[in-house]
C-alpha cells in the first residue's frame, strides 16, 4: 500500500484534490465536492502511477533509490493493475457524481492529456502543453457540470500556475534529464530561462487573480 501511495506523487497528488474540492464547493454541496475530489484523486492516481511505471528505467540509471519500483517496494504488474482499477475508479466516481457526462469527459481530457505526458510529450519542445490542458480542464469540468463556464481570472490562474510549477518542478533533476535525452521546453531553454519563465508565469497568474476578480 505504501509503494501505491508514494507512486502517486503524494504530496502534488494532495495539492491537486484539495484544489479541486475547493473549487467544487463554489459549484456544489460539500457532498458533491467530495465526489468530484474522490474522481480527481482516482484520475491522479493514473498519471502518477502511469508516471512511474514508464520512467521505471530512466529512474534506475539516476539512482533514484527512493521510487517505490527501483526500491522494490511495489512491482510492475502490481501497478499496471492499480492503473486500470483508478482508470475504472475514476470512470465510475466521475459519472456517479456532480460531474456528469459533459464534466467526466473533459476530466478524461485532462487524464488523457497527463498521460500523454509520461508516454513522451516531456520530451519534447511541446511539454508545457500537458500542464495547460490538463488543469485549465479542471475548472471547465466543474463549472460545466453546473452549467455554467469558469470565469477567466480561474481558468488563468490555473494555466499560469501549473505552468510555472512545470517548468521548477524539472530543476532539481535538469542536468540528469539533459544527460538521459529527456529534452522538454525547460531543458531546451536552460536553468535560468526556465526560472525566468516560471517568475513570469506566476507574475502573470497573480495579475489574472487580483484584476480579474
Amino acid at each position: 500500500m505504501m509503494g501505491l501511495i508514494k507512486a502517486t506523487h503524494f504530496g502534488p497528488t494532495v495539492l491537486v484534490v484539495t484544489i479541486s474540492f475547493l473549487l467544487s464547493l463554489t459549484q456544489f454541496s460539500w457532498i458533491g465536492a467530495l465526489q468530484v475530489a474522490c474522481a480527481i484523486l482516482a484520475g491522479q492516481c493514473v498519471v502518477g502511477w502511469t508516471n512511474d511505471l514508464l520512467d521505471s528505467q530512466l529512474d534506475r540509471e539516476a539512482l533514484r533509490s527512493k521510487k517505490p519500483l527501483v526500491s522494490g517496494l511495489i512491482g510492475e504488474s502490481t501497478l499496471k493493475r492499480a492503473i486500470g482499477i483508478a482508470l475504472a475508479v475514476a470512470l465510475a466516481l466521475s459519472l456517479a457524481g456532480p460531474l456528469g457526462i459533459k464534466g467526466t469527459l473533459i476530466h478524461f481530457l485532462g487524464i488523457l492529456s497527463a498521460t500523454l505526458y509520461n508516454f513522451g510529450m516531456k520530451k519534447t519542445i511541446y511539454s508545457v502543453l500537458p500542464y495547460v490542458v490538463s488543469f485549465g480542464a479542471m475548472p471547465w469540468a466543474i463549472y460545466l457540470a453546473n452549467g455554467k463556464t469558469p470565469p477567466v481570472w480561474i481558468f488563468l490562474g490555473f494555466v499560469t500556475f501549473s505552468s510555472a510549477f512545470h517548468f521548477l518542478n524539472v530543476l532539481k533533476d535538469f542536468e540528469m534529464d539533459v544527460a538521459q535525452g529527456v529534452m522538454g521546453l525547460p531543458q531546451r531553454l536552460g536553468r535560468r530561462m526556465s526560472i525566468a519563465c516560471a517568475v513570469v508565469l506566476v507574475i502573470m497568474g497573480l495579475v489574472a487573480l487580483t484584476f480579474g476578480r
